[in-house]
């Protein structure tokens, strides 16, 4: 069984932000939530919800198994 864990999905946000070469706060425009929120969910202090991960998945181009760190290696 597959754990999911914080630090992996922080690191892999952060990395999927960089590689698309958007600012939090162009992200954040482009999935309906504040700047503060991208940068909450890159600190890990919330998570975001189903309906915002799977926003960010398709914004960012990402897989959701690659952003949740549940891709096998």
């Amino acid at each position: 069984m597959d754990i999911v864990k914080l630090e992996k999905i922080k690191r892999n946000l952060r990395q999927a932000i960089q590689k698309s070469g958007m600012t939090q706060a162009e992200l954040a425009a482009k999935i309906s939530v504040s700047q503060s929120c991208i940068a909450h969910y890159i600190r890990g202090d919330i998570l975001p919800g189903l309906d915002t991960f799977a926003e960010l998945c398709r914004v960012l181009d990402e897989d959701p198994k690659d952003l949740l760190g549940l891709r096998e290696e």
